[in-house]
């Protein structure tokens, strides 16, 4: 059958629907799962081990490092677009608000390295293992709340999305600053340059995606090869990219860009990279070690309990006090809910679980935090829904009753 103009479009405005898109995610990462713990476990693994790429340019990557850090930087891009739309044109533009995602972040950040650190006191690792829960992986957390946030304003997920960005870049410098073996200043002053060039293309209003397309790719290249995550490249690129229309401009090319990129995204990036991301083996005899490994329990209370603590705590504070304002149209329970959403740390905790946890003698070490990692983000990512549709619940009855009418249960 033909793809016709037709089909494309209708298939393009199905895949920007952020219920298909987080339905789409959630599948593939079930998908994932049973894989990786049935019998189709050894397929699943070769799979996702493949190396594919030119060895000449360092780029002979595995399947699932492609997800990683290829295709998710086009969800990074997405993201960094809308944020940087939000920050010129939207709730982002006053400072106060502007300010509170950051705040919380650092909140996010603190607490739940703190909680590890205190529950797992003494035990071999811990030195190397508090920053496994600090993140918020972006995809899986958006992707859960656009499947609970019915009647939520708007700006719920402005506010999770600069989180979550805020956190994602505060975990990936400690990767490479604390766990990487080193940057290569070289490389990234190449992508620093790339970037450059691209702003300037931008402020010249050159239009042709011939420039774009292979700079884009470039700065990617670079990113990867100076030993800071790739996805770093995605968020840069979008975040100069102009916002505004110009005079005679019908629409601003963030905006041509978003229109074209999201439905690739949603529809075929995020599921790919989420069905090799979440291929998480749940050994029986570990999952049963849980409660008494106190590096894995750190793990799970820190992203469940450090989480809402830490952002909704520091978010409290911050406007408690004057230095930061609440998002428009959100309560102190769409903020506590949102935090709990932030304790789905998932692919950037199992990504530092790995490289702080590789060296030790004890083996089961990094499979134990993995599982503490999926269990304390499946964990997160329930209560925060759950929380969610309660925050939906209550402003639909405040909808109902400023209108005069009966909420519909």
């Amino acid at each position: 059958m033909t793809l016709t103009p037709g089909h494309a479009q209708r298939t393009g405005d199905f895949f920007r629907k952020e219920t298909v898109g987080g339905l789409a995610l959630l599948a593939a990462a079930v998908l994932a799962l049973v894989c990786a713990n049935t019998p189709l476990f050894d397929a699943y693994v070769s799979l996702r081990d493949t190396v594919v790429g030119p060895s000449a340019l360092h780029l002979d990557l595995t399947l699932g490092d492609w997800a990683k850090d290829g295709l998710l930087a086009v969800f990074f891009f997405v993201a960094g677009v809308e944020l940087k739309r939000e920050m010129v044109l939207g709730e982002l533009s006053d400072r106060k608000k502007a300010v509170l995602p950051i705040i919380a972040a650092v909140g996010g950040v603190v607490v739940p390295a703190l909680i590890l650190l205190g529950i797992g006191w003494g035990s071999p690792g811990v030195d190397q293992a508090w920053a496994i829960p600090i993140a918020t992986d972006i995809a899986f957390a958006l992707g859960v709340l656009s499947l609970t946030a019915k009647n939520v304003p708007a700006t719920a997920r402005v506010f999770l999305l600069s989180l979550a960005v805020v956190d994602d870049l505060i975990g990936i410098a400690v990767i490479a600053f604390v766990f990487a073996s080193g940057i290569a200043i070289g490389w990234l002053l190449a992508a620093v340059a790339s970037l450059a060039v691209y702003w300037f293309a931008q402020y010249r209003r050159i239009t042709t995606p011939f420039l774009y397309v292979p700079l884009a790719v470039l700065t990617w290249v670079f990113m990867h090869s100076s030993g800071i995550h790739a996805t770093i490249a995605g968020v840069a690129l979008g975040l100069l990219t102009r916002v505004r229309a110009d005079r005679g401009e019908a629409t601003a090319p963030a905006e041509r860009l978003a229109e074209r990129i999201t439905p690739w995204s949603a529809g075929l990036c995020v599921p790919i990279f989420a069905f090799f991301a979440a291929g998480v083996h749940v050994d029986s005899e570990l999952l049963g070690e849980l409660g008494s490994d106190r590096i894995a329990l750190g793990i799970v209370v820190g992203l469940v309990v450090g989480k809402t603590v830490g952002i909704f705590g520091a978010s409290w504070l911050a406007i408690k006090f004057g230095l930061a304002q609440r998002p428009r149209g959100l309560q102190n329970l769409d903020i506590l809910a949102l935090a709990m959403l932030g304790g789905i740390g998932f692919t950037v905790s199992l990504l530092i679980a790995e490289l702080s946890l590789a060296g030790l003698q004890h083996g089961d070490a990094v499979e134990m935090a993995k599982i503490a990692v999926l269990a304390g983000s499946m964990i997160a990512a329930i209560l925060g829904s759950v929380a969610m549709a309660l925050c939906g619940r209550h402003h639909r009855r405040v909808a109902a009753d400023s209108a005069g009418q009966d909420p519909v249960v």
